[in-house]
């Protein structure tokens, strides 16, 4: 496997000679599907210090108790959160941010960075869009 940089800096893994980024088979696509939704970008922005499951739900407002236990399964799983069982009574759980985990909060802060700053630019692209569709 050979590694090339694109005119935009992304970097693409290589085999034989074909970018296998863009293949179906490409084993970084399930990994993308599952880290990059927004419930899991949101979960592990709140996990800045580790947190029981209903401090992450009232932080997050919309979601379910059921997405939010399979992101965050989804996100265990993965290996970027682990789950820790409090010798409390009653028993607690608290999730907490992988080493895994916290290398990926300076790429999704950027991304999150860039979502606020063009937040109104993209809406009001948007608004133009289905203006301009409607006709």
């Amino acid at each position: 496997m050979a590694a090339s940089e694109t005119g935009a800096g992304a970097i693409y893994r290589t085999v034989a000679g074909s970018d296998i980024a863009f293949r179906a088979d490409c084993p970084s696509r399930p990994i993308l599907d599952q880290i990059a939704d927004k419930w899991s970008m949101m979960v592990m922005a709140v996990l800045e210090r580790p947190c029981r499951f209903n401090e992450i739900k009232r932080r997050l407002e919309g979601v379910t108790q059921r997405v939010l236990t399979q992101t965050l399964r989804r996100l265990e799983r993965n290996g970027m959160i682990e789950r820790r069982v409090l010798p409390t009574s009653p028993v607690g759980v608290e999730y907490s941010l992988t080493p895994l985990g916290e290398s990926l909060r300076e790429p999704f802060g950027r991304l999150y960075d860039w979502t606020v700053d063009h937040a109104e630019e993209i809406r009001a692209r948007q608004i133009d869009y289905d203006r301009r569709s409607r006709k």
